[in-house]
């Protein structure tokens, strides 16, 4: 069993330690739910943080597979990843395909139009000051990451929608939109890697059904709709992650049968190797 180094940082809802071997982080979801940069509107949700922890593994490790560098080593329980450590960029890239959130609410566009092509947007990672919008200018001026950066990060980004889109929708499910984050590696010859990190799962997706539209994703707390974990749980079924049965059955979590999921590892990551790069600065952004 491998054990957790000091803690080196607690977000909204995960908590970094050391890894056991150096370069490595040990990821811990919490089952803490938040919406809008608001403590006030925070809950603990049994079992949430380990849905998200198998919803992410399994897509960080299918990402992988078709070229998408990511942080993510394998799972080391139901509530812990082992993953890179890198130098994360302060910028969280949005990729939109129907207008919803604060898309329909700062143009005015009815929710649930579709896109006639997926639009990119740039939020800097700042709770203090609410994730504001950015643009490509702000982020060259500022420094928050070198023009072949951004590059590289828009690529990939718009390859992980084209996958998503087609996993999801196998599934029946439509990817809504989603927000990414990304950071800096460096290989043996120093050679640099932008990589994927953070996670992607329904706190970080707006997923709705494909025949009801129905919300799937955190949206069920922001707007309290109820549900959440009924809807996380239907879509960690529909991509074969868990029983359908599910680990909440008559209201309540079953952490006995949680317990028993199967590990999941990153095969190509695991054989990359890397050396975790010198920060020039600790982020304390959200996790």
């Amino acid at each position: 069993m491998i054990k957790r180094g000091k803690p080196l940082h607690e977000g909204k809802t995960k908590i970094l330690y050391e890894g056991p071997e150096p370069g490595t982080i040990i990821q811990f979801y919490k089952d803490d739910t938040t919406a809008n940069n608001d403590p006030s509107l925070t809950k603990i949700i049994a079992g949430k943080g380990i849905l998200n922890n198998r919803i992410s593994a399994h897509l960080m490790s299918k990402l992988e597979q078709i070229g998408i560098p990511t942080h993510f080593i394998r799972s080391l329980n139901m509530r812990e990843q082992l993953v890179r450590k890198i130098e994360m960029l302060p910028i969280e890239i949005v990729i939109r395909n129907i207008a919803a959130g604060s898309m329909s609410k700062r143009l005015g566009i009815k929710e649930g139009t579709i896109l006639p092509r997926p639009v990119v947007e740039f939020y800097l990672k700042d709770d203090a000051l609410g994730d504001p919008i950015i643009s490509e200018d702000h982020i060259m001026v500022f420094g928050w990451a070198e023009p072949y950066e951004l590059d590289e990060m828009i690529a990939q980004a718009f390859r992980v929608n084209d996958y998503l889109n087609g996993m999801f929708e196998a599934i029946g499910i439509r990817l809504v939109d989603f927000k990414l984050e990304f950071g800096r590696m460096y290989g043996e010859n120093d050679e640099l890697y932008i990589v994927l990190a953070d996670e992607i799962s329904p706190d970080s997706c707006r997923l709705w059904d494909s025949k009801t539209d129905e919300k799937m994703d955190k949206d069920r707390f922001r707007l309290d709709l109820g549900g959440l974990m009924e809807s996380y749980q239907e879509i960690a079924v529909r991509l074969g992650l868990i029983p359908k049965e599910g680990i909440i059955q008559n209201g309540s979590f079953n952490e006995q049968l949680a317990d028993t999921l199967d590990e999941i590892e990153n095969e190509l990551a695991d054989r990359r190797k890397v050396r975790s790069i010198k920060p020039r600065g600790i982020y304390k952004g959200d996790l």
